[in-house]
């Protein structure tokens, strides 16, 4: 292992100003962003209702305020928690209950406000600085500059940001995943040092905890606990010693205890009836290789450009070469016992994600924010080159991943600031053009908006409706139906209408139907005579 230095007093500032960065960004315009279509299903479920009870009360073909989405966007005296609990159990047992019982709680404390909600990812991505610290002492095991290194990559990284400001549970996902990696590497190194019979059990009890809070926070955790088995085996030669027995006895006891909702999942045959960041997406097999690119690119450098965007270009291309060296880096210099968690961390739970869509030549199961732990294990990766490489060797040498460090910090703060003040982003997904609708809708005097529930139409208009003014009217059916229109609205709308409505609509009243805004994912049409 190359020579690892505690941060000289410089180093330590500017450790310390750059996490002064990344928290004050955590909460600055924490509301400015539009809720998305992901969030509003984070609150749906929060609240205990079921896509049941809103089409009956909302897509029911009368005419409605944006008041009308309040009931299933927080808490109300007819849902409890075993409502919330049902409600994912039911509709949506991808995703764990842990933390939609923590953002209830919160709920009752703190209110069911976009701030309200958002701030409580924010409070727990400071953890993630606490627990990133742990982890890199566990697995480098001396005093160094690398843990503070990681902590400043990850406090202005712009994946992280956004996690941070997401009423979802993927950053909770991320403290979970850090503190059962954590817990796991403390009680492999403590099982080599001769302790009482009690210590070993009690070690080996805090990694099944963290590793079952992990599994309730998210499904894919199977694949990292995957991860740590892999890599207990391999740390000792695929032999059966006390080590592997302990290990299998906590990672069981873990397995056994999710074993109820784990059952709920194979029961629902992951079928989920509710749309999430993992929906569905039929495109060419080259777009997966293209989308990891820009996921890597996105850990230290995101300003929201497209592909062919040439500064989007450069950028990936030389974060990719930056990254490659970094595992190729600490695969030559760390003993097996290091460089083989990093790469079981970022390999192994992304290989299950990536493979099948592979095979089958269409990105289709894919999620944007479900690589959590790789890139965890990119960025220590990336602390560990940076922090051997700025005081060891020549000046000249040093100087240059000095002056690297610093392009990296001065990246990762110009797009937390970009993000910081955008109304919407690539990660809001399907909800990234409904600050554009809702201004088109907005400036209509007496306006109506006409959807129904396919599709993703069934969250956006919850989305949109925090965004237009109270003016603005909701007209809502079920399916395919045809609903009947009032006649004193100046203008009326049509949100991502399926050819059967807007053609039905148009038949029925003899109307002309013109598209006056569309992206990828969603599109608005106004009906006139």
């Amino acid at each position: 292992m190359r020579r690892l230095v505690i941060a000289p007093r410089g180093l330590q500032f500017l450790i310390v100003v750059v996490l002064v960065i990344g928290i004050f960004f955590r909460f600055v315009n924490i509301d400015g962003k539009v809720y998305s279509h992901d969030e509003i299903y984070t609150s749906l479920r929060i609240s205990g209702c079921t896509t049941t009870q809103v089409k009956q009360q909302i897509f029911n073909g009368r005419v409605i305020s944006k008041q009308a989405f309040a009931k299933f966007q927080g808490l109300n005296s007819e849902q409890g928690c075993g409502d919330t609990i049902r409600s994912l159990a039911i509709e949506d047992p991808r995703h764990p209950p842990f933390y939609y019982l923590i953002a209830r709680f919160w709920m009752q404390v703190f209110g069911s406000s976009v701030t309200a909600i958002r701030s409580l990812s924010a409070l727990i991505s400071l953890l993630v600085f606490l627990c990133a610290y742990w982890l890199c002492k566990e697995l480098f095991n001396v005093p160094l500059s690398l843990p503070g290194i990681a902590i400043a990559l990850m406090a202005i990284s712009p994946i992280q940001l956004i996690y941070a400001q997401e009423a979802q549970e993927y950053i909770l996902w991320e403290v979970t995943i850090l503190l059962s990696s954590a817990a796991l590497l403390r009680a492999l190194r403590l099982e080599s040092i001769r302790q009482p019979e009690e210590l070993r059990v009690y070690n080996w009890i805090i990694y099944t905890v963290t590793l079952t809070l992990s599994l309730y926070t998210f499904l894919l955790s199977g694949f990292v606990a995957i991860a740590h088995g892999i890599y207990v085996l391999a740390t000792a030669k695929f032999r059966w010693n006390k080590t592997v027995k302990a290990y299998l006895l906590a990672s069981l006891a873990g397995f056994l205890a999710f074993m109820p909702w784990m059952l709920i999942a194979i029961a629902n045959q992951f079928q989920f009836k509710s749309s999430s960041s993992s929906t569905t997406n039929s495109s060419p097999s080259g777009n997966l290789i293209t989308f990891l690119l820009m996921q890597l690119s996105r850990i230290f450098f995101d300003l929201n450009l497209s592909w062919e965007n040439p500064l989007s270009l450069f950028m990936t291309l030389i974060i990719f070469i930056l990254v490659i060296y970094a595992i190729y880096f600490i695969w030559r210099t760390t003993h097996q016992k290091v460089w083989l968690f990093i790469i079981t961390l970022i390999l192994v739970p992304a290989l299950p994600l990536i493979i099948p869509d592979l095979i089958v030549g269409e990105m289709r199961s894919f999620a944007q924010l479900d690589l959590v732990s790789v890139y965890l294990g990119i960025q220590i990766a990336v602390a560990y080159l940076l922090a051997t490489q700025l005081y060891n060797g020549r000046l000249s040498r040093r100087q240059i991943w000095q002056m690297i460090l610093s392009l990296v910090i001065i990246a990762g703060i110009i797009s937390c600031a970009v993000y910081s003040q955008a109304e919407t982003w690539w990660s809001k997904l399907f909800s990234q053009g409904n600050p554009q609708i809702s201004s088109i809708i907005n400036q209509a005097d007496r306006p109506l908006l006409i959807s129904n529930d396919l599709g993703n139409n069934y969250a956006n208009v919850f989305s949109i409706s925090y965004l237009v003014e109270p003016k603005v009217r909701f007209l809502l059916v079920q399916g395919k139906n045809i609903p009947q229109i009032p006649k004193d609205f100046t203008d009326i709308f049509l949100l991502t209408p399926s050819d059967t409505l807007r053609k039905g609509i148009a038949k029925k009243y003899k109307l002309k139907t013109k598209i006056v805004y569309k992206d990828e994912h969603t599109s608005l049409w106004k009906i006139f005579k």
